[in-house]
């Protein structure tokens, strides 16, 4: 046998058994992202996430992988999906909720964790500052307290002789600090502008006939809805009460008018999950959450539906609708 001819083949079957070998440890070092969410599957929010992924050149399943975990309400869950996450390695964990964000954190202090959507991360005990995070958490911020103030303004303008308003809140979702803020500034925010405000608790959407029955027994005569989890999975049921009740609610979500609510103001969830895809990308270049401020809101969306302003028999101002960012007919 030729010598040079065994040597060539010898390489030639070494090379072919290494390339997908090589191939195989190129694809392992595709960085791995943890999605975790308090939603029931893919959303418009998750669209913006993987576009704000795009923008900055991560492709999924190309550059990039994600792992999608969707609670879809079973929040006993989350440390069972957070776990599981821990334990596929993944690189950085992206939150969806200030509860989420917490049951990640109780996972895990090595993961870096980017929280989307949260209330009050230092009240949370998410973060020591908004400047300095410290640990292994930032993100985003929704300054949910803030904008209570301009939810009541917006109802006030739209509900003539407006008195008493009903809150409905989840007890289950922030931290005492965080709720205390928010109720002592919901009834601040009520004195200023002479209504009075009544809160009512909801924790599942069973609470919400018995929640609306509150209301009615109070005669407010409108609705203003804190941010939830749940409350956002089941806003479609939650606008039907409203509707059934004859309440002109205002939701903190665009998702709320876009399901026939009468109208939101808040920040614009898609906005955020695109932004969230930057401090992933800083995370996985080298970049420690606790040196990256927590970001804020720099501004926020008013979204009116005005067809279900007239079936509820609203006027809405046209000095309002000039305001806002989008109204439905």
């Amino acid at each position: 046998m030729n010598p040079s001819i065994t040597r060539s083949t010898m390489v030639a079957v070494v090379l072919l058994l290494a390339a997908p070998l090589a191939a195989a440890q190129q694809a392992a070092k595709i960085p791995r992202i943890g999605f975790l969410s308090h939603s029931s599957g893919p959303n418009p929010d998750t669209n913006a996430f993987r576009q704000g992924l795009r923008e900055l050149g991560w492709i999924e399943g190309q550059t990039i992988a994600v792992e999608y975990r969707w609670t879809a309400g079973r929040e006993k869950q989350l440390p069972e999906f957070v776990a599981e996450l821990v334990r596929l390695k993944v690189d950085v964990i992206v939150t969806s909720s200030t509860l989420v964000a917490q049951a990640a954190k109780q996972g895990t202090t090595a993961i870096p964790i980017v929280a989307t959507f949260v209330a009050d991360p230092v009240g949370s005990g998410l973060v020591a500052s908004l400047a300095r995070p410290g640990g292994n958490i930032t993100g985003l911020s929704t300054l949910a307290a803030e904008l209570v103030a301009k939810r009541l303004e917006f109802l006030r303008e739209v509900v003539p002789g407006l008195t008493r308003v009903g809150v409905l809140w989840n007890p289950d979702v922030f931290g005492e600090r965080t709720i205390r803020n928010m109720l002592q500034q919901t009834e601040v925010a009520g004195r200023t502008l002479g209504v009075q405000v009544q809160f009512v608790e909801a924790r599942r959407p069973d609470d919400f006939e018995r929640a609306f029955s509150a209301m009615k027994k109070g005669r407010v005569g409108a609705l203003l809805v804190f941010p939830s989890p749940m409350f956002f999975e089941a806003r479609r049921g939650l606008v039907e009460h409203a509707a059934k009740s004859r309440l002109p609610a205002v939701y903190p979500w665009r998702e709320g008018p876009e399901a026939g609510g009468l109208m939101s103001y808040a920040t614009s969830l898609p906005e955020m999950y695109r932004r969230t895809a930057t401090y992933v990308d800083k995370i996985l270049k080298g970049a420690k959450p606790a040196d990256l401020p927590v970001e804020q809101p720099t501004r926020s969306e008013l979204v009116i539906n005005v067809k279900t302003a007239a079936e509820l028999g609203l006027s809405i101002p046209s000095s309002l609708l000039v305001r806002a960012d989008q109204v439905i007919e």
